[in-house]
């Protein structure tokens, strides 16, 4: 079984608009609203695929009440834990021209009390990969995810969270290229991910955008290229390669196929009207065709 972990969960809500405007007034075609938050949307991609996944997540007040009720409509095991403040939201503005603009709320202050429930949701389940993804909410203590990892982990996350996080020596952590270039000050994506690596990560996979992913690990260097560029909503992108890596741990896969897979599921999401959605047509074509590389080890 695979565990998600998401201590700052949201309430996804998703505008469509022609385009986007600084100081113009915009009518909204369409609202879409869904649990959100990036565990759930690991674990939404998890049960897409088939896996056997449980989401542990923090809800409260009026706003969390709808984010109970909507995953629970989708299907996704869930083990919530109640806090005293409102669940936030976050809002992603669609435009036609492509352009995706994101407003994360930053999410209500959790007690350490609240924070101990959610510590002890977690070891009420013995799974067998652990997933902690997200920012770490106001209130949550600076090693947050470093008390809550253990065996095989995947960390997604940013900053000093992901740097408190290397403590507990996760199997594998997920920045994206900016997020790396922030903690550790390298313009390189490989050497700074070599970096993650010494300081505790057991693989580094970073997420390059329309240029695919590259993976440093104990067993190899590789990087994996979509056969195609595609347009669409990007935001459940990252969520997706986590889903990826969080199965293929799971089913104890070489490094090659993970990232076949990984990048395969990402371009699903680009496709997938919202966060935790995947285009499984476009999934099970693309696998065939991702190109996975290695590349020569560094002294």
């Amino acid at each position: 079984m695979i565990l998600t972990v998401t201590p700052n969960t949201a309430l996804d809500v998703t505008y469509t608009v022609d385009g986007l405007a600084p100081d113009g007034v915009h009518r909204v075609r369409e609202v879409r609203s869904r649990a959100g938050g990036k565990g759930i949307n690991v674990a939404r991609v998890l049960r897409a695929l088939g896996a056997d996944v449980v989401a542990i997540a923090t809800v409260g007040g009026p706003t969390g009440a709808a984010v109970t009720a909507e995953l629970g409509a989708a299907g996704v095991a869930a083990d919530w834990v109640p806090i005293a403040g409102e669940t936030r939201r976050t809002t992603t503005v669609l435009g036609d021209d492509g352009s995706v603009t994101l407003l994360n709320e930053p999410g209500p202050a959790l007690s350490g009390e609240e924070w101990t429930a959610l510590a002890g949701a977690v070891r009420r389940h013995e799974p067998d990969v652990l997933v902690c993804s997200g920012s770490l909410p106001p209130g949550a203590p600076p090693d947050g995810y470093a008390s809550l990892l253990g065996g095989t982990s995947v960390l997604d996350t940013s900053g000093a969270a992901l740097l408190a996080g290397l403590a507990a020596r996760p199997a594998v952590v997920k920045p994206n290229a900016e997020e790396l270039r922030e903690v550790t000050g390298l313009d390189d994506p490989e050497a700074a991910a070599r970096e993650l690596v010494k300081a505790g990560a057991g693989a580094v996979v970073v997420s390059l955008g329309p240029d695919g992913l590259l993976a440093v690990t104990g067993s190899g260097t590789w990087h994996a290229t979509p056969s195609t560029a595609l347009r669409g909503n990007s935001t459940g992108a990252g969520d997706a390669v986590v889903a990826a890596l969080a199965l293929g741990l799971n089913r104890r896969e070489p490094w090659p196929d993970i990232l076949r897979r990984a990048v395969a599921l990402s371009g699903a999401a680009v496709l997938g009207p919202l966060a935790g959605d995947v285009d499984l047509a476009h999934y099970h074509r693309e696998l065939g065709l991702v190109a996975v590389r290695a590349r020569p080890e560094q002294e």
